[in-house]
């Protein structure tokens, strides 16, 4: 059975080589970590078993709270008070100071409590104010670092399971501080030759640390060093305490290698595995000898364990907590304030010090955790520390404990030395031990009643100090602790209480050990070898692994009696020894505040860097599409003219760039030119007696400034004086043939600039003019027409001296300065013919238009146009006046159309039985429209805030006139006669106001009402979504926040962990489910079903860049969150971390976390996170509005980065610093529907669609005619999207098919207005095709849905399109009047078209559709309203003429003037508001109207606007679908 268990053993813990180890091992090989020992129970005794309890814990709440202060005493002043007293004070038995560290290496072997637990908990000690040595400067404010122990997290739940500690090392006697406590610390001890343990630089030295982390690496105190090397690797964690412990553990090491040898010389056969156990179990059998029946007696003056009684499986060996916080600890008061070292001739060395001084011992206090060993560096070094420890006596067994452990034990970086005195007391209250008395009734000793009564020698000796101790416990015995009462107790060694306790833990670990050397059932030992063992002391293995002799050291080297060899010269003291250092405080983050906030500002540069990307690529994308248009326009108009004249640079003002031009005198007249060659200004030299020229003579002489009256100056620049000197020589010469002065004068070049006048101040002059010229017309304030007082004089007088040109008239007028209608009526208010308009003049002219009746109206738009002066307007010269008009429509009408309706007028005006006619037949001509005239005026710019009140009043007419027509079609006589029968629409209006609207807040509650009903499945869907990110984000936050106690989170990092994982959980779930609002095949699909009635399927793009938004934002608050968490991390404590990230880091005591640069950078999580950010910065900005217009191609591959996107985040969360990966889970279910509907999408790629034909029509539309594929289906209003390889690139761009559902092709109508849109119309010219040889083909993606589909769910619906946005409703306009034909059934039975447009000629293929559509409308469902927008409102007098053609045209022709359709033609822009409203007159009955726009944004915004204001109303419900492009 036994062979059994050993081969079950070797193959689980052998890496595989069990077969071999069958032959050769015949005992049963016990395991390094202490399981499968005590047959009772495997885990008796094991690494990590919970302590054994001699009595129940003492917590304050029953479970695991401390009892702390005030009800108990502080531990520093209570240390102080028992623990202070001289050094120098030999042990009354003489014991040694190799027995002292023996002891520590006992109960290195059996117990380590010294990890702390997870999570972290502190329970720091307040040090009194003053404390001499930690408080000097009386703050008050130190405390002395403390972290509650590890302990069995099963326990700890309840007052009948309070917590437990637990055992990080076997508590068997079974070698773990020689071997380590584990196979794999074992293996790396291990040299895996001749069964011996690796050795070092010597053969009898270990190797020392930095290869792994089993070593704990504490901090030097002195010097701060924490690294791993230098450390020697033992099978002892905290070996490297100090020189003292290490040496202990190198003689084990050196026994092992020695008993190895020795077995190899007698059995050369052995393998290296038989030697090594062995070699083991001999070493630990000795071990367990000279601790138990050598040490032991010895440590409890001669009280010995019981004979051993055999094996007793039932016992447990479990460390208690009373044995392990408070009796083990009496050896402190053993511990000397220094170390001899001697040779083997008693020749005791001179220690060397830090500084290079000597002391005659190592100081204690100074030799905690060195890395660097100045005195102790070779094998005879320890060999010399060992003797020099035979030798020396320890310090006396009592209650006193040297300075170097109780005012300069090590302690944290942060703060460098404590108090182990102080330490051990609050890891009693930790612990939860009892009181003194409790434990002596608990072991059955004598009880006590006073403080006398623990120790009546000490009592006699220093009642001061017991005084002192029973104040501190308020004179209650009760509340003394364990261990100060074991310290008060104490004399010539452990006193009755610690050595019950000593001799029970010993008693327990002996009898309760399967593998103990006497048990002989174990197979391991015969008689004859456990009685060779008994007789096996530590003198005898001293001499076997030093170089001492027998006559070096003494017989019993745990005592020293007189005649022993080599005497210490003197009792060690503090005094005679190389002062401690004192306690410093470190920052974890020193030296790491600038880089570290460098990197954060790099972060936050990523948006900048993508934005200037972005700026870059947008530039870049500008000037080749500019280079691109001017490379078609000099391929239509052939090469730019070079530029004529003298080359110059005009100044025009300080803060505005010079302007490269060329100047030319000609007839008397001085012609400045842009580098294009056009004209940029013309000066009249003739029309002033002299011409005044200043030259600049200074800075090489360049300037020139010709003052130029009544206009602003002329400031040129040349690049030489010899040009300037050429222009004043050429100008000379022109000015000498028409006989004209001129005038030179110099002067410096700053007052020259000075002197000058700029175009900026004139055109202040000229707006100061006219605004004063409207305060005379309309008597309005002077503060509403702009105070002069705060203007010099001079300027003052400029302005009322001020003349007009015709150039600054036709701009106040935002005319062009060539215009007929710019030249006529200059002509006219120029009465001197001095080209130029004087204040008087202009006034005059004002008045007119301001306040004249319609007859002075229309007297003076006559006399404009009478040319001869004669009272009669010839054919030619009504003809004039009409061009003049139609030309103010900037292109509005063709050629053909203008001569059409100017052919109209002349046959209204009687031209056909006239050869001129008179001024009452032209008022005659305008009788109808006396209205129009009435409200007529000038638009001049910047007028706004001085006409008010006329402003006021034309808008209200305006809005009336416009409300009226929307109901009374205009292709009707009769109708339209009806409709202007309506004399009264205030009276109509204001009753229906004061019956439908209500009070404000009513209003707002129907407005919220209405947006509910409008928008109840996108707030449904809304709701869901982000209840559901809420919610995984929150449960993230409550988990991080009060439940995850295992990691530690609540106590260290609470607001940074909590806020990133919360928002990384519910970026978890946005990123996948944002995939799913681009799925556009299955959202087409899903429309057709019943979830298009619950889920908002067209709002899907908008759904997704809201998803985005709160998406980036989290990832913002996630990215924040671990800025601030790795600075926690990085200012923590290693201890701490390894709480949290116990997969990444691993406490080896070294403290010191990692730099913040390796959370960033050495991570995965790190620089993952670190790419995430710069690619997702690049994506959003890329995304923006604004760049995916400019550049669609670096939007198209930006986003294609969301690949990258998902492969990082899944990395990203799948390293699991803190939790499992979650991520997976919520991207699996969208990911294979996004997949899919990828799938279907690349299906319909592969299939290329030929075109059959190509058109290229005005204003930069390409219309494309396509073969439809077969099984294409598709609605009207959906679209698609399309990609040409013949372009260079596979990027798919969208667009709405402008072809009905019946019919057999597929068209689109796409204007140029980009890179891609115009490559592509450049592709279908006839130069291009002629190369190609056909039409290239295109690639379809779609068709896709939009909310213009649902137009057939309204009775009456609204349809309006802006631009190019007019396409999808060209679908829908031709089936509906295909469906009307065929009489299919639906319920829509009105629709209103609104087409938005700058002008006509802008789309002319849509009046085509729509005069098919109005051709095959015999129901008259259709209404169509067309608004020219670049015309001027039609109350504008410059247009006054225009409305009078159109309305006439109109009524003659039965079609507009502008579009030929039947439809009614309106200038300026639809006023939305007064167009519902009377729909909800005329459809009195309809519930619900559709409201369905496409176009810019300023166009559904203003539509939404609408809607959202009658909705407020209790009438019809206004329903918006619309679409940006």
């Amino acid at each position: 059975a036994q062979e059994h268990l050993a081969l079950q053993w070797i193959c689980v813990n052998g890496f595989g080589v069990c077969a071999r180890w069958l032959s050769e091992i015949t005992w049963e090989v016990p395991r390094f970590d202490g399981w499968y020992n005590s047959l009772g129970n495997p885990r008796r005794g094991s690494v990590g078993s919970r302590l054994v309890r001699l009595v129940p814990a003492q917590y304050w709440d029953g479970v695991y709270q401390p009892v702390l202060e005030p009800l108990q005493p502080n531990p520093r002043r209570l240390s102080r008070v028992l623990a202070q007293g001289p050094s120098g004070l030999p042990s009354t038995r003489n014991q040694t100071v190799l027995f002292l560290f023996f002891g520590y290496h006992v109960a290195f072997e059996i117990s380590d409590l010294r990890s702390s637990g997870c999570p972290p908990e502190f329970m720091n000690i307040p040090v009194p104010k003053g404390d001499p040595v930690f408080d000097p400067n009386a703050t008050g404010e130190v405390q002395l670092p403390f972290r509650r122990g590890e302990w069995d997290q099963a326990s700890g739940q309840s007052p009948s399971n309070p917590r437990t500690q637990i055992n990080s090392v076997t508590a068997w006697i079974d070698g773990s501080s020689i071997y380590g406590p584990s196979s794999s610390w074992s293996d790396l001890l291990r040299s895996f030759s001749g069964g011996r343990l690796t050795s070092g630089s010597e053969w009898n030295m270990p190797k020392q640390g930095g290869e792994t982390n089993f070593m704990w690496s504490a901090p030097d105190p002195s010097t701060g060093e924490h690294q791993p090397q230098g450390l020697y690797e033992l099978g002892n964690a905290w070996a490297n305490e100090n020189m003292f412990t290490a040496a202990e553990g190198i003689i084990w090491f050196r026994y092992h290698n020695y008993v190895a040898s020795k077995l190899h010389e007698e059995h050369p056969e052995w393998s290296d595995e038989e030697l090594f156990q062995n070699a083991r179990k001999t070493t630990v059998a000795t071990f367990q000898n000279i601790a138990l029946y050598e040490w032991l007696p010895g440590y409890l003056g001669n009280k010995t364990l019981p004979p051993y009684p055999g094996y007793q499986q039932f016992v447990d060996p479990g460390i208690s907590p009373e044995f392990e916080v408070a009796a083990m600890r009496i050896s402190a008061t053993m511990t000397p304030p220094g170390v001899y070292m001697r040779n083997r001739t008693c020749h005791f060395r001179n220690i060397t010090n830090a500084d290079g001084s000597t002391s005659p011992a190592i100081r204690l206090c100074n030799s905690f955790w060195k890395r660097q060993r100045i005195n102790v560096k070779t094998g005879q070094d320890v060999d010399d520390l060992l003797m020099g420890m035979a030798s020396q006596i320890a310090e006396r067994e009592d209650n006193i404990v040297v300075e170097d452990l109780r005012d300069y034990m090590y302690g944290p970086l942060r703060f460098t030395r404590t108090d182990l005195v102080a330490m051990t007391i609050q890891r009693g209250r930790d612990f939860g031990l009892q009181s003194y008395t409790e434990i002596r009734k608990a072991l059955d000793l004598p009880p006590v009643e006073t403080f006398e009564e623990i120790n009546p020698e000490l009592n006699r000796t220093n009642p001061q100090m017991l005084q002192a101790v029973a104040e501190l416990y308020d004179g209650d015995i009760s509340k003394l602790e364990l261990f100060p009462g074991g310290l008060l107790e104490s004399r010539d060694g452990p006193g009755p209480v610690f050595s019950a306790i000593i001799l029970d833990q010993f008693e327990r670990i002996r009898n309760g050990d399967r593998f103990w050397f006497e048990n002989k059932l174990n197979g391991l030992f015969t008689d004859k070898e456990i009685k060779e063992i008994r007789n096996v002391n530590y003198r005898d293995v001293l001499l076997a692994v030093t170089s001492a002799d027998a006559t070096d050291i003494q017989e019993n080297v745990f005592f020293w009696k007189d005649g022993d060899p080599c005497p210490q010269p003197a009792q060690l003291e503090a005094s005679m020894l190389y002062p401690c250092t004192n306690a410093t405080k470190l920052n974890y983050f020193d030296g790491s505040k600038a880089g570290f906030g460098i990197f954060i500002i790099v972060l936050f540069l990523f948006p900048v860097v993508s934005f200037l990307v972005a700026c870059m690529v947008a530039c870049l994308r500008k000037y080749r599409y500019k280079r691109f248009q001017r490379r078609r326009r000099i391929a239509g108009n052939g090469t730019e003219k070079p530029p004529v004249g003298i080359p110059a640079f005009e100044w025009q003002g300080h803060s505005k760039q010079m302007c490269p031009i060329s100047v030319e005198v000609e007839k008397r007249r001085l012609h400045v030119f842009d580098r294009s060659g056009s004209t940029y200004r013309s000066l009249n030299l003739g029309n002033q007696d002299r011409l005044d020229v200043l030259l600049a003579n200074d800075r090489q002489n360049k300037a020139l400034l010709l003052k130029v009256p009544k206009e602003y100056d002329l400031v040129l620049f040349f690049e030489e004086e010899s040009k300037r000197a050429d222009f004043i020589k050429y100008l000379c010469l022109e000015l000498k043939e028409i006989r004209q002065e001129i005038r030179v004068k110099e002067l410096r070049e700053k007052e020259l600039l000075k002197e000058a006048l700029t175009k900026e101040q004139r055109a202040q002059i000229v707006e100061t003019f006219i605004r004063h010229a409207f305060s005379k017309v309309l008597e309005i304030q002077k503060c509403d027409a702009g105070d002069m007082s705060g203007i010099p004089p001079r300027r003052a007088r400029e302005v009322l001296q001020c003349e007009l040109t015709a150039s600054e008239f036709a701009d106040a007028l935002c005319l062009k300065p060539d215009s007929l209608f710019v030249d006529s009526m200059f002509t006219l208010a120029d009465k001197d013919g001095n080209g130029y308009l004087s204040f008087q003049e202009f006034l005059d002219v004002m008045v007119i238009f301001m306040k004249g009746s319609p007859e002075e109206k229309s007297k003076l738009m006559f006399s404009m146009n009478d040319v001869g002066g004669n009272g009669y307007l010839s054919k030619e010269e009504f003809a004039r006046m009409l061009r003049s008009f139609i030309e103010i429509s900037n292109g509005a009408l063709s050629k053909t159309q203008a001569e059409d309706g100017i052919k109209a007028m002349m046959q209204a005006a009687g031209f056909n039985n006239k050869e001129q006619i008179s001024w009452e037949d032209f008022h005659f001509l305008l009788a109808d429209h006396d209205k129009e005239l009435q409200f007529a005026k000038l638009n001049v710019k910047g007028q706004t805030c001085i006409v008010k009140e006329v402003l006021r009043l034309c808008v209200k007419f305006l809005i009336q006139c416009q409300r009226v027509s929307f109901i009374c079609p205009a292709n009707r006589q009769e109708q339209s006669s009806n409709c202007t029968s309506i004399k009264t629409p205030n009276v109509y209006v204001k009753a229906k106001r004061q019956e439908y609207i209500r009070n404000p807040v009513q209003q707002k509650i129907q407005q919220f009402k209405r947006f509910i009903e409008n928008y109840r499945r996108h707030i449904v869907c809304f709701i869901i979504t982000y209840s559901i990110t809420v919610g995984v984000t929150l449960e993230r936050c409550y988990y991080y926040g009060l439940q995850a106690e295992a990691t530690g989170v609540p106590e260290t990092t609470v607001v940074g962990i909590i806020v990133a994982r919360g928002s990384a959980a519910g970026v978890s779930f946005l990123f996948p489910y944002m995939l799913l609002t681009v799925c556009r095949n299955l959202i087409t699909l899903c429309r057709e079903t019943f979830l298009n009635r619950f889920i908002p399927f067209d709002a899907a793009i908008d759904f997704h860049r809201s998803l985005a938004m709160t998406a980036v934002v989290l990832s913002v608050a996630h990215s924040l969150a671990h800025v601030v968490n790795i600075y926690i991390f990085s200012v923590s404590d290693l201890s701490i971390l390894s709480c949290l990230f116990p997969k990444v880091l691993n406490n080896n005591g070294s403290e010191l976390p990692p730099k913040w640069y390796w959370w960033f950078l050495q991570t995965v999580p790190g620089i993952t996170g670190v790419l995430l950010l710069l690619v997702l910065a690049f994506m959003y900005v890329f995304a923006s509005r604004y760049f995916r217009h400019i550049s669609f191609r670096a939007f198209w591959i930006t986003h294609y980065l969301y690949i990258v996107v998902y492969i990082l985040t899944v990395i990203h969360g799948s390293f699991a610093l803190l939790q499992e990966p979650r991520f997976y889970i919520y991207l699996i279910p969208p990911s294979l529907l996004f997949l899919l509907d990828k799938l279907i999408s690349l299906s319909r790629k592969k299939v290329e669609i030929p075109v059959v034909r190509a058109e290229l029509l005005p204003s930069g539309v390409t219309h494309l005619e396509f073969k439809r594929p077969s099984g294409f289906v598709y609605r009207s209003g959906q679209w698609v999207r399309i990609a040409c390889l013949m372009l260079g690139t596979d990027e798919y761009h969208p667009f709405t098919l402008t072809s009905a559902p019946h019919e057999e092709t597929l068209s689109l109508h796409i204007r140029a207005v980009g890179p891609w849109t115009s490559q592509l119309r450049e592709l279908y010219t006839d130069e291009s095709l002629l190369e190609l040889g056909s039409y290239p083909k295109l690639y379809l993606d779609g068709p896709f849905g939009e909310g213009h589909q649902e137009w057939v769910d309204f009775e009456v619906s609204v349809l309006v399109g802006g631009g190019i946005g007019v396409t999808p409703f060209a679908s829908i306009l031709k089936d509906l009047v295909f469906k009307s034909s065929i009489k299919s059934k639906f319920m829509c039975k009105k629709v209103y078209f609104i087409w938005v447009t700058r002008t006509q000629r802008q789309f002319e293929w849509v009046s085509d559709i729509i005069r098919e559509v109005e051709e095959m409308d015999t129901q008259e469902l259709v209404s169509v309203h067309t608004y020219i927008t670049q015309v001027a409102e039609k109350f504008d007098l410059r247009t006054t003429m225009l409305y009078v053609c159109e309305r006439h045209f109109q009524k003659v022709w039965n079609r507009s003037l502008f579009t030929g359709l039947r439809s009614v033609t309106h200038f300026g822009r639809p006023p939305f508001v007064s167009f519902f409203n009377s729909l909800q007159e005329v459809h009195p009955e309809v519930g619900k109207i559709g409201v369905f726009s496409c176009g810019p944004p300023g166009l559904t915004k203003n539509v939404e606007k609408a809607c959202q204001q009658m909705n407020k109303r209790d009438q019809a419900h206004f329903i918006h679908h619309y679409e940006n492009f």
